[in-house]
C-alpha cells in the first residue's frame, strides 16, 4: 500500500509540474499578444468537479484528476470542439484574429517553457552534484555487473550473467587484449566488444597480484536504438573507476543544454521508429509504467533522481506537443502556417475534421500505451 501512495505521490509530482509550465506558457503568451484566456486549469475537470473561480475573463481552475491541464482561448478550434470558435465575426481578442507570428508564439509557449524547466533542473543537478569523468583511462575493472539485462536474437528482455562474471574478472583487474587487440585505454574495450554481438571472443587479463589469463566468453547484446531502429550492441559488464567533477554554474548550464537537447534527438528518433514499425511498442511506457519508474525512483534514488525524471519527462512533453499531430501545439502551428501562406482560413468545417482526428489519435495512443503498461507490469 505504501508503495502505490508513494508511486501515486511521485507521479503528480513529476508530471504536474511540467504540465502547469507548459499550461502556464501558453496563458502568458497569450496575454502578451491581447489573445482572450477563457479558462486556465490545472488537472482534468471530470464531470465537473474541482475547485474554479472566475477572476475578470478567466474561469482558474484545479481539476479531478491531477494528470493534465490545458489552456482554452477565444477563436481557437481545439480538441475541446468548442464552437464559440466557430463564431463568424472575428474579435480582435480572438485567436484567429492574430498574425502568423503572433499564432506561434502562443502555441510555441508551453513547449518553450518545457524545454527551459529541463535545462534548469539538470543545471541544478550538475552545478550541485558535479559531473563524473574516468578517473583514468587505462583499462583497470572497478567494477563487474554480475547481472545484465540483454535482448535476444527473438527481441525478449533477459536478465542473464554478464560476460565480465562469466569470465572471472574482478575489480582492479587490467584487460590487456581482446580477439588479440591490443586494449591500452578504455574506448578500446568498447570498440573491440559492441559490434560483437552473438560472437565468441578471447579476452587477456592481468590481475591485480599479476597473474595472467586467458578465456572466451559468448558476447550478449544489449538494447540500443540507433534512429528510432532498436539494434542489439554488445556488452562486457564492466565499468571503469570514476571521480567527481566541480563544475561553475555556466560549465553546468552548457552540459544541461547539451543533454536537454541529446534527450529530445533521441526521443525524436523513437517517435519515428514507432510510426516506422521499427521500433516495439512494448518499449514504449505509459501513465502506468512512468508511475512505477516514478515509485521506484523515489524509493531506490532519493529526491534528485526524481528531479531528473522530471526533467526527462518535461524535455519529451515538449517534444510530443511540438509534432505536427492534429489537436497538439504542434498541429495547430502548422494549421496557423498553412493560413498564413494562403491568406485566409481554412474552413471550420475541416478544422473539426482535424482536430477530432487528433482526438481520436491521441486516445487510441493512450489507451495502447495503458494497455502496454498493464502487460508489461502485471503479466
Amino acid at each position: 500500500m505504501i508503495d502505490i501512495l508513494i508511486s501515486f505521490l511521485s507521479i503528480i509530482f513529476i508530471i504536474s509540474i511540467p504540465i502547469f509550465l507548459h499550461e502556464l506558457g501558453h496563458f502568458l503568451a497569450a496575454r502578451s499578444v491581447g489573445i482572450k484566456v477563457e479558462k486556465f486549469y490545472v488537472g482534468i475537470n471530470l464531470f465537473g468537479l474541482g475547485i474554479k473561480k472566475k477572476i475578470n475573463e478567466t474561469e482558474y481552475g484545479i481539476g479531478l484528476f491531477p494528470l493534465g491541464g490545458y489552456v482554452k482561448v477565444a477563436g481557437i478550434i481545439d480538441e475541446s470542439l468548442d464552437s464559440e470558435g466557430s463564431k463568424d465575426e472575428i474579435k480582435d481578442y480572438e485567436f484567429r484574429s492574430k498574425n502568423t507570428f503572433q499564432k506561434l508564439w502562443f502555441l510555441s509557449a508551453g513547449v518553450i517553457m518545457n524545454f527551459i524547466l529541463s535545462i534548469v533542473i539538470y543545471t541544478f543537478l550538475t552545478f550541485f552534484m558535479g559531473t563524473y569523468e574516468l578517473a583514468n583511462d587505462q583499462p583497470i575493472v572497478n567494477d563487474i555487473q554480475e547481472n545484465i539485462t540483454i535482448l535476444n536474437q527473438s527481441n525478449d528482455t533477459l536478465t542473464v550473467k554478464s560476460p565480465a562474471f562469466l569470465l572471472g574478472l574482478k575489480k582492479d583487474d587490467t584487460i590487456l587484449r581482446i580477439n588479440n587487440n591490443r586494449i591500452t585505454n578504455w574506448t578500446d574495450i568498447s570498440s573491440n566488444v559492441v559490434n560483437k554481438v552473438d560472437s565468441i571472443i578471447t579476452v587477456e587479463w592481468k590481475t591485480s597480484n599479476g597473474k595472467f589469463h586467458k578465456r572466451e566468453v559468448e558476447i550478449p547484446g544489449r538494447i540500443g536504438l540507433d534512429k528510432g531502429q532498436i539494434i542489439r550492441v554488445g556488452v562486457l559488464g564492466v565499468s571503469a573507476a570514476t571521480v567527481k567533477k566541480e563544475v561553475g554554474i555556466f560549465e553546468a548550464f552548457k552540459i544541461s543544454v547539451i543533454q536537454t537537447y541529446t534527450i529530445i534527438v533521441s526521443s525524436f528518433y523513437g517517435f519515428v521508429g514507432i510510426v516506422s514499425g521499427n521500433l516495439d511498442l512494448k518499449y514504449v511506457s505509459g501513465i502506468l509504467g512512468i508511475a512505477k519508474q516514478a515509485g521506484d525512483v523515489a524509493q531506490s534514488a532519493g529526491f534528485l533522481s526524481l528531479l531528473a525524471l522530471m526533467a526527462f519527462i518535461s524535455s519529451n512533453l515538449g517534444l510530443i506537443n511540438i509534432l505536427p499531430i492534429p489537436g497538439l501545439d504542434g498541429g495547430h502551428a502548422l494549421i496557423a502556417i498553412i493560413e498564413g501562406v494562403i491568406r485566409r482560413e481554412i474552413p471550420k468545417n475541416i478544422k473539426y475534421g482535424i482536430q477530432f482526428l487528433g482526438f481520436l489519435i491521441i486516445m487510441s495512443l493512450l489507451f495502447l500505451t495503458i494497455f502496454n503498461d498493464i502487460k508489461n507490469i502485471f503479466l
